[in-house]
């Protein structure tokens, strides 16, 4: 089993979930992405959100919420995402950037777009009533 180590930023807002959609897709992604070589967990998901989202979040307020596994969406049998999720509050207006193409904030009724192990987020984050 391999796995593929992602850093996701778990935003709410009005009971919604922020996603972004890279160009070329049609599917939804919790915004994040991989560390880079020597990168801590806050290091990767502020370069990754910054890249995405042209925020920037403040590390004082980074919170982890949890790591969840899944089979990984568009990949070959066996290899899984393993994504450690974190809420931040940040600075600036959340906008496409870089390789996204669209940030879109979805319902619990919405989870289908997304990839596998975001799936399974927002079916906890329903079991938790933080999401509609």
């Amino acid at each position: 089993m391999s796995y593929i180590d992602k850093l996701a930023l778990l935003h709410i807002k009005d009971r919604q979930v922020l996603t972004a959609r890279s160009k070329n897709n049609d599917t939804y992604y919790i915004p994040g992405g991989k560390r880079e070589t020597g990168e801590s967990d806050h290091q990767a998901l502020i370069r990754e959100v910054h890249e995405e989202l042209d925020i920037k979040l403040i590390p004082e307020t980074i919170a982890y919420i949890g790591q969840f596994e899944a089979q990984a969406h568009g990949k070959p049998e066996g290899i899984k995402v393993r994504m450690t999720c974190y809420d931040s509050e940040y600075e600036g207006m959340i906008k496409a950037s870089g390789e996204i193409e669209e940030v879109k904030w979805l319902k619990h009724q919405d989870r289908n777009k997304c990839g596998y192990v975001d799936v399974i987020i927002f079916d906890w984050l329903k079991s938790k009533d933080l999401i509609d």
